[in-house]
């Protein structure tokens, strides 16, 4: 059930209020307060109901569409665009504007409507009443191109309301909006760092990336950066600087006409886009009028809804849109229902804080990994990828910041994250950089998403999310996605925990951390086929175990584990055996004695039989670094 925002319930509150004792919201009122909180708009503000404003009002006019809406006289291009690209999805914006019909103008008009907005992990619902700010009896923001349809407006005003005023809005983000109108994850990609209009292999994959994300319910943005430019200048070509465009279709495109187009089967990707001003469009190749367009036959262009108005929709090729706009956010909608034709996934949520202490251990915002001393002091998450290979999608959310703004301090954190390859036996806290792998980080930026897809052989790790600087304190919210469960849970403990029986049983008095780099097996000449190496270290009563490593003499296993020893004089071995259907084949050991005081340093150790270690050597030998501590928080 969404949450109602400031106890406000929707239901209750129309009940109190009709045609005759209109709904005047407290907690929004029709005041500057509401309007802004620095920067009033330009001109004297008069907060006016729909019919006052017109005549016969309506929250849809001939239903809801991406053209609708146009943006106002104060710049709000990014908010225009992000319901352009709802308007598109009846799935979503029926969530976003619940009972859309029930709160139509009807004999029950009450001037009271409700909205639903996704923030930080759960539906919240919104009260406003229908007072809108206006100037010279103009909407001064979000409004639709017919003056009776009021949605887009009532809409903003919710959103408005859920950060403190309109003026909180200024400067936002498309792909934020869409995150908070669907509970999607959003990427960010820089389309002229990644050069895709210079790579034709590495564009027709971005195309593809995108038409699948688009065909699956995914909502894309895009804009250029001024880069010394006057914000909201235009290009040679007709597009705006500095502004916030919605994309309304991608599509592969026939070439030709007839039969003979079908048989030729020559296409061209192609991506429509919309300007929120309603006007003003791209005059470059495949714009409304241009003489690409006779490159399609009649069917094709009247599939695509070709027309030739300024109504601030147009086409445009794929490499040009790439080549033009220098920023896209994609929104992806992650499936994770387990009944679907499409691909789903396992979802695992954690909800986290950056908090300072004075105690390392304690200490929970460490800055990025520049801060080699606190870095491991951050949240940490383990997961496991338990299939072969497994692409992993990891969303990190901070909490939105604009409520702040009238403080000064809106501004987002700087963060990101990093994943690291840990033991395959760790259940407690990381605090030693020797004993990880990094394997992926993602970029850090001061904004409220960052997004990563990455692939990852089978293994356990560990997603670090941490802020830029060091003692940043805040909230955030980590989703990661996996093709099967992952087990995906914070570790909070450093070590492990006494017990009541701990005196009868022991306590651990060591920790020590192996790494088994490689090995060599047998001696030269030896064929490889049918070896298949795999590990066994053992501590104790504990022992952990390698994925087999094909027919391989040269076998790289990149494997570790850790242990808290309770017997420190007892040594630690590590097998190496093959994989040969049921009657595996002991192939040598190494082993350990595993004191604070020996070498940690990698170090090459000839494979031995079974028994001491003055067992008869075996052919081979054995790449591995090995650290212990007295200190259990070492490690």
């Amino acid at each position: 059930m969404p949450v109602a925002y400031r106890n406000q319930h929707y239901a209750e509150l129309k009940k109190q209020h009709n045609k005759e004792n209109l709904f005047e919201d407290p907690e929004f009122p029709a005041t500057n307060s509401s309007l802004y909180y620095k920067k009033p708009p330009p001109g004297v503000v008069q907060w006016k109901r729909p019919g006052e404003i017109c005549e016969n009002p309506h929250l849809f006019v001939e239903g809801i569409s991406s053209h609708d809406l146009n943006q106002g006289i104060v710049g709000n291009c990014w908010f225009v665009a992000a319901c352009a690209c709802l308007a598109l999805k009846s799935n979503l914006w029926e969530k976003v504007i619940p009972d859309w019909k029930e709160q139509e103008w009807d004999s029950n008009y009450a001037g009271i409507f409700h909205f639903r907005f996704w923030i930080f992990g759960e539906w919240i619902d919104v009260v406003i009443d229908d007072r809108l700010p206006t100037i010279n009896g103009q909407l001064i923001y979000c409004q639709s191109k017919q003056n009776n349809e009021f949605w887009s407006a009532l809409l903003e005003k919710a959103y408005a309301k859920l950060f403190g005023c309109y003026e909180s809005l200024a400067g936002g983000n498309t792909g934020d909006a869409v995150v908070d109108f669907s509970g999607a994850v959003v990427e960010a990609i820089d389309l002229q760092k990644e050069k895709y209009y210079a790579d034709q292999n590495k564009q027709d994959k971005f195309f593809e990336d995108l038409l699948k994300a688009w065909n699956r319910g995914g909502i894309i943005s895009s804009s250029i950066k001024p880069q010394g430019f006057r914000l909201e200048s235009r290009t040679d070509n007709g597009l705006v600087r500095g502004h916030a465009y919605s994309v309304t279709d991608v599509k592969r495109v026939r070439l030709g006409h007839g039969l003979r187009a079908y048989f030729k089967n020559e296409t061209i990707p192609l991506i429509r886009l919309r300007n929120p001003w309603g006007k003003t469009e791209w005059t470059g190749a495949w714009s409304d009028s241009s003489e690409e367009w006779s490159k399609i036959g009649e069917t094709e262009r009247g599939n695509l809804g070709i027309t030739v108005a300024d109504d601030g929709e147009f086409w445009m090729s794929f490499t040009d849109w790439c080549k033009n706009f220098s920023d896209a956010d994609v929104c992806r909608l992650i499936n994770t229902s387990l009944i679907s034709i499409q691909k789903n996934w396992d979802e695992a949520v954690n909800f986290g804080k950056w908090t300072r202490n004075s105690d390392p251990l304690l200490n929970r915002c460490g800055g990025c990994v520049n801060h080699r001393q606190t870095f491991l002091q951050n949240p940490q998450y383990l997961f496991d990828v338990t299939k072969e290979s497994d692409e992993v999608l990891i969303s990190l959310q901070q909490k939105d910041r604009k409520i702040y703004r009238k403080e000064g301090q809106g501004d987002n954190l700087s963060m990101g994250f990093n994943i690291l390859k840990v033991e395959v036996n760790r259940k407690y806290r990381l605090h030693n950089m020797e004993t990880l792998k990094s394997m992926h980080k993602s970029t850090f930026l001061p904004a409220r998403m960052m997004f990563m897809r990455c692939e990852l052989p089978k293994g356990r790790y560990v997603v670090i999310p941490t802020t830029f600087d060091a003692f940043m304190e805040g909230e955030f919210m980590l989703r990661l996605y996996t093709d099967v469960d992952s087990g995906c849970r914070e570790l909070v403990k450093d070590k492990p925990q006494t017990k009541c029986w701990t005196p009868l049983f022991g306590y651990p008095q060591v920790v020590t951390h192996i790494y088994v780099d490689r090995a060599e097996i047998g001696q030269q000449g030896d064929q490889a086929e049918g070896i298949n190496p795999y590990l066994i270290i053992s501590c104790e009563s504990q022992s952990v175990k390698s994925i087999a490593k094909k027919n391989s003499l040269t076998p790289e296993f990149q494997f570790s584990a850790i242990f808290f020893r309770k017997k420190v004089r007892e040594p630690l071995t590590v097998q190496l055996w093959s994989d040969d259907l049921g009657s595996d084949k002991f192939l040598g050991q190494v082993t350990l004695s595993g004191r604070p005081d020996d070498v940690s340093h990698l170090q090459q150790l000839q494979l031995k039989n079974k028994g001491s270690k003055e067992a008869d050597n075996m052919p081979g030998k054995i790449a591995l670094r090995i650290l212990t501590s007295d200190e259990l928080t070492a490690l």
